[in-house]
């Protein structure tokens, strides 16, 4: 807490976020962890700290993380091209295999480790292990890009019912034995629609959805999602924001009550979005 803080402020503090606690103990929160908050090293522990306190405090956390620039960057050292359609990355099956290695491995591993020296106890898990996340390939010049065709949610919840934080790695897998690399975005999207969570929390580096998007001051707190299409018609959601949009949207029709876009650049965004009057980023309802 803030050193400024004096003891009785630091107990409004806590006051004030108890209808917060009350509301989602014992509920799931599905976090979207991506973007800038996973380079950024100060970042990093800032996010893992909020998903401890949420999940001592009795809040089902389950994290969902990308690993985009770590799989360039091992792609690069291993002297193997990268090549992107629609922003998607082509992956044929040596360059799937090393997704596999990078984000189950390294960079799952690495998250569980630093949520266990935090105080807090996690399990990493891919989309392969428990046959939980099954894929085919959205286009064949894709390669093993793949889109989810079923999410079977027993191996989180059984995570979750032995109290351990879920963290998952958004590789699927096919009836032939093939790895596929899948969109942190849809993935965490589906999974948060399977588990009927309370809400999705998606990190991104940007202040949530702007009227003006040099200036943070026009963001749009709410969006139901019946308006999403007339801001994408404004231009108001465009580029890469439309399948971050479609995702939220997908989220919220498969069940889940609230979804967020919220800044992972400002240190515990997760903190002031779950447990605050004040909230952050934009909410689709």
């Amino acid at each position: 807490m803030n050193e400024n803080l004096n003891n009785a402020q630091r107990a409004k503090v806590l006051i004030e976020a108890l209808p917060y606690i009350q509301k989602y103990n014992g509920k799931i929160i599905v976090v979207k962890y991506g973007g800038n908050a996973m380079i950024n090293e100060e970042l990093k522990k800032a996010v893992m700290g909020d998903i401890v306190l949420l999940s001592l405090i009795g809040i089902k956390v389950v994290l969902v993380h990308g690993g985009g620039p770590e799989i360039s960057e091992t792609l690069a050292k291993m002297g193997m091209e990268t090549e992107f359609k629609n922003g998607l990355r082509v992956t044929d099956k040596e360059t799937a295999q090393v997704v596999q290695m990078v984000m189950a491995g390294k960079v799952s591993k690495n998250l569980v480790s630093l949520i266990g020296n935090m105080g807090g106890r996690a399990i990493g898990i891919s989309g392969m292990d428990g046959q939980m996340i099954e894929a085919a390939k959205i286009d064949e010049e894709l390669g093993f890009v793949g889109e989810i065709k079923n999410v079977d949610p027993t191996p989180i919840l059984d995570i979750l019912d032995r109290g351990y934080i879920p963290v998952i790695s958004t590789v699927g897998y096919d009836k032939e034995g093939n790895c596929y690399n899948i969109n942190a975005d849809t993935a965490a999207s589906r999974i948060a629609g399977t588990l009927k969570a309370e809400s999705l929390i998606s990190m991104t580096d940007i202040a949530g959805l702007l009227r003006d998007k040099d200036d943070a001051s026009t963001l749009i707190p709410v969006v139901n999602v019946s308006e999403a299409p007339q801001l994408i018609a404004e231009g108001l959601i465009s580029g890469g924001m439309i399948p971050k949009v479609e995702c939220c949207i997908d989220a919220i029709r498969r069940g889940v009550k609230k979804v967020f876009i919220i800044d992972g650049r400002i240190p515990h965004s997760i903190l002031i979005e779950t447990l605050t009057d004040e909230g952050i980023g934009t909410m689709f309802i």
